[in-house]
Protein backbone atom coordinates (compact mmCIF):
# COMPACT_ATOMS: atom_id res chain seq x y z
CA UNK A 1 0.00 0.00 0.00
CA UNK A 2 0.95 3.55 -0.86
CA UNK A 3 -0.89 6.69 0.24
CA UNK A 4 -2.07 9.14 -2.43
CA UNK A 5 -4.38 11.83 -2.23
CA UNK A 6 -7.85 10.64 -3.14
CA UNK A 7 -10.87 12.39 -2.38
CA UNK A 8 -9.53 15.13 -1.01
CA UNK A 9 -7.00 13.13 1.56
CA UNK A 10 -4.21 10.69 1.97
CA UNK A 11 -5.35 7.58 1.36
CA UNK A 12 -3.88 4.32 1.21
CA UNK A 13 -3.76 2.75 -2.34
CA UNK A 14 -2.62 -0.56 -3.59
CA UNK A 15 -0.03 0.35 -6.43
CA UNK A 16 -0.70 -2.75 -8.29
CA UNK A 17 -4.59 -2.71 -8.59
CA UNK A 18 -5.56 0.94 -7.80
CA UNK A 19 -7.95 -0.42 -4.80
CA UNK A 20 -8.60 2.47 -1.84
CA UNK A 21 -8.97 1.72 1.56
CA UNK A 22 -10.94 3.78 3.24
CA UNK A 23 -11.14 3.88 6.95
CA UNK A 24 -14.67 3.53 8.46
CA UNK A 25 -15.46 5.41 11.25
CA UNK A 26 -16.32 3.02 14.78
CA UNK A 27 -19.59 3.47 16.40
CA UNK A 28 -20.45 2.69 20.02
CA UNK A 29 -23.95 2.91 21.72
CA UNK A 30 -24.88 3.77 25.05
CA UNK A 31 -27.73 4.35 27.06
CA UNK A 32 -29.00 6.78 29.71
CA UNK A 33 -31.14 4.88 32.56
CA UNK A 34 -32.98 6.48 34.81
CA UNK A 35 -34.60 4.81 38.32
CA UNK A 36 -35.88 7.32 41.26
CA UNK A 37 -34.06 10.64 39.88
CA UNK A 38 -30.77 8.62 39.36
CA UNK A 39 -28.78 7.73 36.67
CA UNK A 40 -27.04 5.00 36.04
CA UNK A 41 -23.29 4.33 35.76
CA UNK A 42 -20.33 2.09 35.48
CA UNK A 43 -16.81 2.46 36.52
CA UNK A 44 -14.10 1.12 33.85
CA UNK A 45 -11.97 -1.46 34.43
CA UNK A 46 -9.99 -1.41 31.38
CA UNK A 47 -8.25 1.49 29.94
CA UNK A 48 -8.29 4.13 29.11
CA UNK A 49 -10.17 5.79 31.94
CA UNK A 50 -9.96 2.98 34.23
CA UNK A 51 -11.52 3.49 37.47
CA UNK A 52 -13.77 6.30 36.05
CA UNK A 53 -17.36 5.96 35.56
CA UNK A 54 -19.31 6.21 32.11
CA UNK A 55 -23.58 4.72 31.26
CA UNK A 56 -23.40 1.70 30.00
CA UNK A 57 -22.41 1.52 26.13
CA UNK A 58 -19.73 -0.30 24.20
CA UNK A 59 -19.02 -0.95 20.19
CA UNK A 60 -21.93 -2.01 17.70
CA UNK A 61 -21.06 -4.98 15.88
CA UNK A 62 -21.17 -5.29 12.42
CA UNK A 63 -24.34 -5.63 11.57
CA UNK A 64 -26.19 -4.81 14.53
CA UNK A 65 -28.90 -2.11 15.06
CA UNK A 66 -27.20 0.34 17.53
CA UNK A 67 -30.39 0.15 19.66
CA UNK A 68 -29.93 -3.57 20.00
CA UNK A 69 -25.91 -2.81 21.05
CA UNK A 70 -27.04 -0.50 23.39
CA UNK A 71 -29.57 -3.05 25.14
CA UNK A 72 -26.92 -5.98 24.92
CA UNK A 73 -24.20 -3.61 26.42
CA UNK A 74 -26.14 -2.56 29.46
CA UNK A 75 -27.02 -5.95 30.32
CA UNK A 76 -23.45 -7.12 29.70
CA UNK A 77 -22.40 -4.27 31.78
CA UNK A 78 -24.95 -4.25 34.58
CA UNK A 79 -26.82 -7.25 34.92
CA UNK A 80 -30.02 -5.12 33.61
CA UNK A 81 -32.45 -5.76 30.96
CA UNK A 82 -33.61 -2.46 29.15
CA UNK A 83 -35.60 -0.96 27.12
CA UNK A 84 -34.80 1.93 24.47
CA UNK A 85 -37.30 4.62 24.86
CA UNK A 86 -35.77 7.29 22.57
CA UNK A 87 -33.02 8.54 20.98
CA UNK A 88 -30.95 11.44 23.20
CA UNK A 89 -28.29 12.18 21.08
CA UNK A 90 -24.96 11.57 18.07
CA UNK A 91 -21.82 12.36 19.52
CA UNK A 92 -19.09 12.61 16.98
CA UNK A 93 -15.27 13.04 17.87
CA UNK A 94 -12.85 10.26 18.77
CA UNK A 95 -11.57 10.83 22.09
CA UNK A 96 -8.53 8.15 22.31
CA UNK A 97 -7.07 5.76 19.70
CA UNK A 98 -9.00 3.22 20.46
CA UNK A 99 -12.01 4.98 20.70
CA UNK A 100 -15.48 5.62 18.70
CA UNK A 101 -16.01 7.74 16.14
CA UNK A 102 -19.49 8.23 17.03
CA UNK A 103 -21.43 7.55 20.58
CA UNK A 104 -25.15 6.71 19.34
CA UNK A 105 -26.91 7.71 23.26
CA UNK A 106 -30.07 6.34 24.11
CA UNK A 107 -32.56 6.78 26.44
CA UNK A 108 -33.57 3.74 28.14
CA UNK A 109 -35.75 1.83 30.77
CA UNK A 110 -34.88 -1.03 32.95
CA UNK A 111 -37.61 -4.23 32.64
CA UNK A 112 -35.59 -6.60 34.07
CA UNK A 113 -32.44 -8.46 35.79
CA UNK A 114 -30.27 -7.71 38.57
CA UNK A 115 -27.90 -4.95 39.07
CA UNK A 116 -23.72 -6.42 39.12
CA UNK A 117 -21.03 -5.53 37.92
CA UNK A 118 -19.92 -7.40 34.79
CA UNK A 119 -17.95 -7.59 31.23
CA UNK A 120 -15.91 -4.09 31.51
CA UNK A 121 -17.27 -2.77 34.61
CA UNK A 122 -16.40 -3.77 38.26
CA UNK A 123 -18.54 -1.48 39.67
CA UNK A 124 -22.14 -0.49 38.96
CA UNK A 125 -24.44 1.84 40.77
CA UNK A 126 -27.27 4.65 40.42
CA UNK A 127 -25.72 8.40 41.47
CA UNK A 128 -27.90 11.44 41.92
CA UNK A 129 -27.17 14.62 40.39
CA UNK A 130 -25.90 16.56 43.04
CA UNK A 131 -23.30 12.85 43.96
CA UNK A 132 -21.59 12.24 40.64
CA UNK A 133 -17.98 10.47 40.79
CA UNK A 134 -15.67 11.09 38.25
CA UNK A 135 -16.45 11.00 34.92
CA UNK A 136 -14.26 9.08 31.98
CA UNK A 137 -15.01 10.87 28.67
CA UNK A 138 -16.38 14.23 27.41
CA UNK A 139 -19.23 12.23 25.68
CA UNK A 140 -20.59 10.84 29.13
CA UNK A 141 -20.05 14.50 30.46
CA UNK A 142 -21.84 15.76 27.57
CA UNK A 143 -24.85 13.77 27.96
CA UNK A 144 -25.00 13.96 31.38
CA UNK A 145 -25.26 17.94 30.92
CA UNK A 146 -28.02 17.24 29.44
CA UNK A 147 -29.41 14.54 31.93
CA UNK A 148 -33.56 15.77 32.82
Amino acid sequence: MERREKYGKLRPVCPSCGHIHFDDPKVAAAVVVEHDGKILLTRRVNDPQRGLWTVPGGFVDAGEDPRAAAVRECEEETGLKVEVTELLDVIAGREHTRGASFVIFYRGRVIGGALAAHDDADAVQFFARDELPQLAFETTKKIIEGWK
